[in-house]
């Protein structure tokens, strides 16, 4: 699977914030609720428009992101 197809950013939408394609719910937001102790089933099941596929897309933004700098 290739984030990119899933995780876009567009200076529209939450300031350029990337998000996950077709909704408004940025890849930091998403992070935030893992960090405070959300699982997956907690967000799927909070934000049914949102795919198994599009988390997994979320952490491979963030580890790419993390191994660029």
């Amino acid at each position: 699977m290739d984030w990119k197809d899933k995780i876009v950013s567009d200076k529209n939408i939450l300031g350029g914030k990337p998000i996950v394609k077709g909704t408004r719910l940025s890849v930091e937001f998403l992070l935030g609720l893992f960090a405070n102790g959300w699982r997956e089933e907690d967000v799927l099941s909070n934000y049914p428009t949102l795919e198994k596929d599009d988390l997994q897309s979320v952490f491979a933004f963030a580890y790419h992101r993390n191994q660029v700098k």
